[in-house]
């Protein structure tokens, strides 16, 4: 498959809902995880990321204006040793568990599907960064329904092997729609990682849809040192 360039998939696309980069730095020191949230609606675009120990969670900018907490609130990002889990739900405690139990993070996602909010269905996605004598691997995942149909769920898992410079992105939305927002479609697209974590950072929020954007985290962990930079910005200040 082709190496896309990040900026231009995000730049040509108004609406691919919420994403994971997980990839290499180019220089090889770094595993990089990305994650970003966007809305259309008044409830999704009323959020932020905070900082939660080693991970982060969403936050109601406006506690007034949440009308339903159950899909937009969660825990984005957790860390269990020497492994970092990424999804876009409330599914990152549902692998955290299962990890701490010894379980997989396959075993973990095979009890969960898409979210309940037809017409949609938005797909879960996932990630987890496995550190390991100074490298590391990592994993992606979807789980979505078969072209909108909420009585056949759909779950697909890949592991990747890292490489310098490279990273794979995978996001909710093949783009924005109506009535029913279609799906992301296939593997996760290879993309370039490009330069050090700030201008990593600004690569993405600059081309993330200006009406649609609502936040992002990204994160370099040092493979030697295991030192971990992170940065979150918001829409909403």
């Amino acid at each position: 498959m082709e190496i896309l360039d990040i900026k231009k998939e995000l730049a040509g696309n108004a609406y691919p809902g919420r994403g994971i980069v997980i990839g290499k730095s180019a220089d090889g020191v770094h595993a990089v995880i990305a994650y970003f949230i966007m809305g259309r609606s008044v409830n999704s675009r009323n959020r932020v990321f905070v900082e939660q120990g080693d991970g982060t969670r969403t936050e109601a900018f406006d506690p007034a204006k949440l009308s339903d907490p159950s899909l937009v609130i969660y825990a984005p990002v957790r860390v269990l040793a020497n492994k970092t889990i990424v999804t876009n739900g409330d599914q990152t405690d549902t692998v955290f568990t299962y990890l701490k139990a010894g379980k997989s993070f396959k075993k973990a996602l095979k009890t969960r599907k898409f979210e309940p909010d037809a017409p949609n269905f938005t797909p879960r996605i996932s990630g987890l960064v496995k550190l390991k004598d100074g490298d590391f691997t990592y994993k992606l995942s979807i789980l979505k329904s078969c072209e909108g149909n909420p009585d056949a769920p759909q779950s697909f898992f890949f592991d990747y092997t890292p490489v310098d410079g490279l990273g794979h992105f995978i996001h909710t939305y093949k783009c924005d729609g109506a009535p029913r927002i279609p799906s992301f479609e296939g593997e996760p697209k290879p993309v370039k990682i490009e330069g050090d974590i700030d201008t990593f950072t600004n690569d993405l929020w600059t081309n993330l849809n200006e009406d649609n954007k609502v936040s992002l985290f990204t994160r370099f962990i040092n493979l030697k040192t295991g030192k971990i930079e992170t940065r979150i910005v918001n829409k909403n200040k």
